[in-house]
């Protein structure tokens, strides 16, 4: 079996270079860890676990809590997150364990065992909270954990997040340079601090605009169809509000609010402009709608490769401030914004 003495006579490099690579510093190359990763899978590389935990003191085990069962609705984008930061742990000679939580116990008790004895180095944390219990907890006892997004300051933790207020904003300067003045936005949960943060984008671009946000026009909900179908009966039932815009907060929303506006006998973009914002959810693409719709996109696949890495160099004892990323976003434009028509008689 490959060691890494032989990872570091066919690389040419040391083998501090080698174990630092095979780990997630963030002080190496890219182009070296990739180099690195390459040779390791070509020799079938496998890390020593007892070894390491005799000399760190760690398990070698990185841990994903889930609060429940996934919907299933999620369960494609479930077994992706799984699927690949898996991979990628084990790229970088971590294993993976995945702990799906009974609902009804308390969120930290269930981190507490977790820890319990050394059991698991560090966690991934998905869809955080504002004054997130988990984030307080591992805080509290020195536990390393990444964030897939963003909590409120201080930021002094690993995170890889995109700019959600950005995102908000450039989505609903779109309605507004396109002439709408009631722009709608059907966002994510309150409690998940991605939402509030596309909350205040979308309410600086209308106050930039010289508009005043209408908290009737704001959403928050769930990221499904079902709310999309059910805002669109709302929006523009008897006595709807009308708007001429609206914001999606994600493809499954968008869906059913296209659903809704057909069954009313309105259309996109004649009736109503519709953006969205598109995390290339699987078997789920804007593109593909009808019409074609204009979307901020960044893919949430994008972000599992970072997250392990993350993880494994804060577990390693880097500075938090060296693991902080920010992903891309691109903007689409297709067919699904036009400048609005007047709102029916009697309507607001």
């Amino acid at each position: 079996m490959a060691t890494l003495r032989d990872l570091s006579r066919r690389l040419g490099l040391s083998v501090t270079q080698v174990s630092r690579a095979l780990n997630g510093h963030a002080d190496v190359a890219e182009a070296t860890r990739a180099r690195v990763l390459a040779e390791a899978r070509r020799l079938g590389y496998q890390p020593n676990a007892a070894a390491r935990r005799l000399a760190t003191g760690r398990s070698g085990m990185l841990g994903l809590v889930l609060p429940g069962p996934p919907r299933m609705e999620e369960d494609s984008l479930f077994v992706q997150i799984v699927a690949a930061l898996s991979q990628h742990l084990a790229r970088l000679g971590r294993l993976f364990v995945l702990h799906i939580a009974d609902p009804d116990e308390p969120q930290t008790e269930v981190y507490r065992r977790l820890i319990g004895g050394g059991a698991i180095d560090g966690f991934v944390l998905l869809e955080p909270q504002l004054r997130d219990p988990r984030v307080a907890f591992l805080r509290a006892e020195g536990v390393p954990f990444v964030v897939h997004g963003r909590i409120e300051p201080p930021h002094d933790y690993p995170f890889y997040d995109i700019d959600n207020r950005a995102v908000a904003r450039r989505l609903t300067g779109m309605l507004i340079a396109a002439g709408h003045r009631r722009v709608a936005f059907l966002n994510g949960p309150a409690r998940n601090t991605y939402a509030v943060s596309r909350r205040a984008g979308w309410r600086e671009a209308l106050e930039d605009a010289g508009i005043e946000p209408e908290p009737a026009l704001h959403r928050f909900g769930a990221m499904s169809a079902g709310a999309g179908l059910v805002a669109a009966v709302d929006f523009w039932g008897p006595r709807g509000l009308w708007p001429t815009g609206v914001v999606c907060g994600s493809t499954r929303i968008a869906m059913g609010l296209l659903e809704g506006i057909r069954a009313l006998g309105l259309s996109v973009p004649e009736d109503v402009s519709v953006v969205v914002h598109d995390d290339e959810l699987p078997g789920l693409r804007p593109a593909l709608f009808d019409p074609p719709l204009t979307a901020t996109r960044s893919p949430l696949a994008d972000g599992w490769p970072h997250l392990a890495r993350l993880l494994v160099a804060a577990v390693d004892g880097e500075p938090a401030e060296r693991l902080q990323v920010e992903g891309h976003v691109v903007t689409d434009e297709r067919g699904s914004v036009a400048p609005p028509r007047p709102a029916p008689p009697g309507t607001v």
